[in-house]
């Protein structure tokens, strides 16, 4: 089902609650001084938890952005959950994204997998296979498979996935969120045609990652 987008994300309603009940209190009773700390962690939390909705563009092959955040890999490897030759994508986040994840196609989930790990930096490569993440293999309609993984960051400490196997997916439709710090890898099939480039800037579900080859 696709979240209705109520502008600041439900993963971040208690903590700008307890955070707001805070800065009210410590303000009225000790006064704006003491208070003027969190009213910045206030207004963190409200630019981290931020959920603005995005229009997905039209070009059925396009391989959307599943995050917000900055293209730090754009490499052909091998995909570790496919065992197959594949490009890999991959979108960093920083605490000022946006921390929603969306799909990056129409796509039925045919398995998910959870692994424990460690909490390195997110932006290095090796936290790819050393971090905790949260892998969902998707297939389209058209029999092409991309694998889609949130990996935890130094900082994120906690991995949301709201799907499992058997659920359908549209492109842009939100599934989960990471919390604080942290990257989304895609390996696609390796015919496929990247359409960003090492250092780029994207937006979820607004931004095309690569373009995959119709077949058939």
């Amino acid at each position: 089902m696709n979240y209705p987008h109520p502008i600041i994300a439900r993963e971040g309603w208690t903590f700008l609650g307890t955070a707001l009940v805070l800065a009210f209190a410590i303000h009225f009773f000790l006064g704006l001084l003491w208070a003027l700390p969190f009213w910045a962690a206030t207004l963190f939390i409200l630019q981290f938890f931020r959920d603005p909705a995005r229009v997905a563009p039209e070009d059925p092959q396009a391989v959307l952005s599943p995050a917000d955040g900055r293209i730090v890999a754009v490499e052909r490897v091998r995909d570790p959950y496919l065992e197959r030759e594949a490009l890999k994508i991959s979108v960093f986040m920083n605490v000022f994204n946006v921390h929603a994840n969306r799909s990056p196609v129409d796509g039925a989930v045919k398995r998910r997998w959870y692994h424990a790990g460690s909490f390195l930096n997110a932006a290095l490569d090796k936290a790819s296979l050393e971090n905790e993440r949260n892998a969902l293999w998707l297939q389209t309609a058209g029999g092409q498979d991309v694998t889609c993984v949130q990996v935890a960051g130094l900082v994120a400490r906690r991995i949301l996935c709201y799907v499992d196997q058997g659920a359908s997916l549209e492109r842009g439709q939100r599934y989960g969120f990471i919390r604080f710090g942290s990257r989304v890898d895609v390996y696609l099939p390796p015919d496929a045609e990247p359409k960003a480039a090492l250092g780029d800037k994207v937006y979820a579900t607004e931004s095309i990652l690569a373009r995959l080859k119709a077949h058939g």
